[in-house]
């Protein structure tokens, strides 16, 4: 069992940055890969960025793309999300997600333990 707790959201300004922690429980954290997603209100939950165990390999949306940086430090169980140039449309509960199955995983579906989310909303 996985526990994965998110935390570092907010309210801010267009052009803000923000970082967000997600810390994990359980399991052995450094073999398994690590995503967060995000869901605005009316819509469906997308993906946002994933990391793989060692952090070889990393993927964004196309909408974070040169914005938003994952990482990870598996002597802390953590992942982040450093956020930059934060827009309204990036407003959102984003969540971490573990893949415990796999070293890198792209597929929403795949992922096994969902945190419970932390609120970003960036006004214009």
């Amino acid at each position: 069992q996985v526990q994965l707790v998110e935390s570092g959201g907010g309210l801010v300004q267009a052009g803000a940055s923000l970082r967000l922690s997600c810390l994990a429980s359980g399991g052995t954290f450094s073999r398994y890969a690590m995503g967060w997603f995000r869901q605005a209100p009316g819509k469906e939950r997308e993906f946002v960025a994933t990391v793989s165990s060692g952090s070889h390999r990393k993927y964004y949306a196309d909408s974070v793309k040169g914005r938003f940086t994952i990482s990870r430090d598996n002597a802390k169980n953590a992942v982040y999300l450093q956020m930059n140039s934060l827009k309204p449309e990036d407003t959102a509960v984003y969540y971490c997600a573990a893949d415990v199955h796999s070293s890198y995983t792209l597929r929403q579906m795949d992922y096994d333990y969902w945190g419970q989310g932390t609120q970003v909303t960036v006004s214009p």
